[in-house]
């Protein structure tokens, strides 16, 4: 009997102990003195290829009022591509977040913003600014998918991620409009701007893996050093495969 008592008090010590080993967070946020900047430019490797016309097939009154292009690749007249994700992988502990509620919104049958960055576990607001019926159907492992009518009335759709990884998001009603939600549990994480410009500021200084996200051009890692209040720059080519 004292040995069965002595197993089932080792096996809920060690339960105890896997449970808070799971509740852990994962990142570590904070105030940060001598942190460093990551900065850079994503470009394009070889000729860019031309955007196509989207056709618009529904809803015209309002999803056609503009001509639609293919959002898949967007590159600058300097080859910097658009809405690529940078982000460090490996950071434990950093600045906190700053962003208490984020919104991702259907405005002229286009999510806006293409790709939009999330903390896990905050608050999204989806809006339908379209005053038609719009569908969200997200396509995610790691967070319950959803596939939602948001019909003209409901201007806003509450909704939250609590776990990373980036989500692609459709619309049932209007088959071209695509989207991507990247849920990241650190601060360090950035989408490049129309010349594929990106800044990470306030990262502890350290050796870090720079990951590059193209929802086209795939996956990259780059290993970077950050130095104290210095600015440790980077330009990365990506290309199709």
């Amino acid at each position: 009997m004292n040995t069965i008592r002595k197993t089932l008090a080792v096996a809920a010590a060690a339960g105890l102990i896997l449970g808070a080993v799971a509740q852990a967070p994962a990142y570590e946020g904070g105030e940060v003195k001598d942190g460093g900047t990551i900065s850079g430019s994503i470009k394009f490797a070889g000729a860019p290829p031309a955007r196509k016309e989207v056709p618009v097939t529904k809803d015209m009154e309002v999803c056609g009022k503009e001509k639609h292009l293919s959002w898949d690749l967007i590159v600058g007249p300097n080859k910097g591509i658009e809405n690529t994700v940078v982000s460090l992988t490996d950071v434990k502990k950093g600045k906190k977040w700053g962003i208490a509620k984020t919104t991702l919104d259907q405005n002229g049958c286009v999510y806006r913003p293409h790709v939009l960055v999330v903390p896990a576990g905050a608050p999204v607001d989806i809006l339908n600014s379209d005053g038609i019926l719009h569908n969200i159907h997200t396509y995610s492992t790691a967070n319950p998918a959803f596939n939602k009518a948001q019909p003209k009335f409901k201007k806003v759709m509450p909704a939250d991620f609590k776990k990373p990884e980036t989500i692609k998001v459709t619309c049932d009603a209007h088959g071209w409009m695509l989207g991507w939600i990247v849920v990241s549990d650190h601060p360090y994480v950035a989408v490049t701007d129309e010349k594929g410009d990106f800044t990470l500021k306030d990262v502890p200084p350290g050796h870090y893996k720079l990951e590059i996200w193209h929802e086209t051009l795939g996956k990259s890692v780059k290993e970077v050093t950050v130095k104290s209040k210095e600015e440790t720059k980077v330009q990365i080519e990506l290309a199709k495969k």
